[in-house]
């Protein structure tokens, strides 16, 4: 399964990305070429964004209790989202799931937030 440039460095940027690499030419282990190994990631789609983040860690996925995350990013004002345990449960199953923000405190708009995961 391929994942997209965009999807990749949010999970960097996240920090929920761990890549694995081989050493490369001589010493230990036959020096082989490097391989890059796939890893799991989530990352959340934010309509209407202007400049924030959802950073999720795959361990979240099994967590027996609500998750509430931070998207400030870069943004001038803070927005939160909440993951009910079931939607977590959804997520690590590899379905997507919508919820919408805490409105900002400078003008009260809010955010939808589609959140999806790649599951290796």
């Amino acid at each position: 399964m391929d994942i997209s440039r965009k999807r990749f460095l949010e999970a960097l940027a996240s920090g929920s990305a761990l890549l694995l690499i081989s050493g490369c030419g001589g010493g230990g282990y036959g020096g082989g070429g490097g391989t890059v190994m796939p890893t799991s990631s989530c990352s959340g789609d934010i309509a209407a964004n202007h400049g924030h983040v959802l950073p999720i860690a795959v361990a979240d996925l099994s967590s027996a209790s609500p998750k509430t995350y931070d998207i400030t990013g870069t943004a001038t004002h803070s927005h939160s989202v909440t993951l009910s345990v079931a939607q977590l449960g959804q997520l690590k199953a590899g379905a997507a799931v919508t919820v919408t923000s805490t409105p900002a405190t400078t003008d009260g708009h809010t955010h939808a937030v589609t959140v999806s995961c790649i599951i290796y």
